[in-house]
């Protein structure tokens, strides 16, 4: 239950729980309010809730099985009841930029198979216009410097490979490399997600357009959800 103590992230992360039923196959989003969700739908297990779930990231999978949720892996299911995920930002329609933990690429995979995707995010993540958050664009390590240049050319910034806490050059789950891209207002996000996809070398990016069914969005005292009209 919640109360007053809680914060936006965990309130989000709570009140999201409340979307899943009892058998569903769940999307197990990575970052600091899916984490919340997380602790919370393990409670539910705990107290007698059937869920199987797929999670996001080593990270997630480490945090669920600590707490008793039975995963399962593609190679056994092909479509999942629910996904639920944080953002680092949420625009107008829904449209998001995700990836700031590095797990964009099977963030993405995980929110393509299931039948509704739910965002959850503290108030703070609300833009008008996507953009001031670094773009995170993923990259196969080999002539990467090469897709940092392409890249730049469709975002207007300049790439900032992502290093580690040890100074190296950050590896995603699935081995891959991170571009940071200050794009500024990216007022196209479906033209500039598509054009790069398209580019040699990209594995994914960032952008999340028309992927929400809905977003858990709560402040410090409230929450309010919102219904994408997709």
């Amino acid at each position: 239950m919640m109360n007053e103590r809680m914060n936006a992230k965990q309130r989000a992360g709570f009140k999201a729980v409340e979307f899943v039923e009892d058998g569903m196959i769940v999307g197990l989003g990575t970052g600091s309010t899916a984490f919340w969700m997380v602790e919370r739908l393990g409670a539910r297990v705990r107290a007698g809730m059937r869920v199987r779930g797929v999670p996001t990231s080593r990270r997630t999978e480490e945090q669920a099985r600590s707490l008793g949720i039975p995963l399962v892996t593609f190679a056994e299911v092909q479509e999942l009841d629910l996904a639920i995920d944080g953002a680092d930002e949420i625009g107008p329609g829904l449209a998001l930029i995700k990836g700031g933990g590095g797990a964009l690429l099977r963030e993405k995979l995980v929110a393509a198979a299931a039948r509704r995707f739910v965002v959850v995010a503290d108030a703070g993540k609300k833009v008008e216009v996507l953009g001031k958050f670094p773009l995170p664009v993923e990259v196969v390590p080999f002539a990467w410097e090469v897709t940092a240049r392409r890249v730049a050319a469709v975002t207007s910034a300049e790439p900032i490979v992502r290093r580690a806490d040890d100074g190296g050059i950050y590896a995603t789950d699935n081995g891959n490399y991170i571009l940071d891209c200050r794009c500024g207002e990216i007022r196209d996000a479906e033209r500039m997600e598509r054009e790069l996809k398209m580019l040699t070398g990209v594995v994914e990016c960032g952008l999340f357009v028309g992927v929400a069914d809905l977003a858990v969005v709560a402040t410090d005292d409230d929450v309010e959800v919102i219904i994408s009209q997709k």
